[in-house]
């Protein structure tokens, strides 16, 4: 299991199960573990859910995000 703590100071665990359910819809993300946490720990803009959750992002390249 993978950890990363947010801005807010909460751990965020990231299984092996929750990562193969993310890859399963967005086979584009396979391989990119690390980067993933690292948007967790440091977003480059944080947005609210449509549920009141918090959404973190960053721009990995000209145009592009992950989150």
């Amino acid at each position: 299991m993978n950890a990363a703590c947010s801005v807010q100071g909460v751990t965020i665990r990231l299984t092996a199960e929750r990562l193969v359910h993310i890859t399963e819809e967005h086979s584009e993300l396979a391989g990119y573990l690390f980067e993933i946490l690292g948007v967790i720990e440091e977003p480059g803009a944080i947005y609210e859910g449509n549920l009141g959750e918090h959404l973190a992002c960053r721009e990995t390249e000209p145009g592009k995000h992950l989150g």
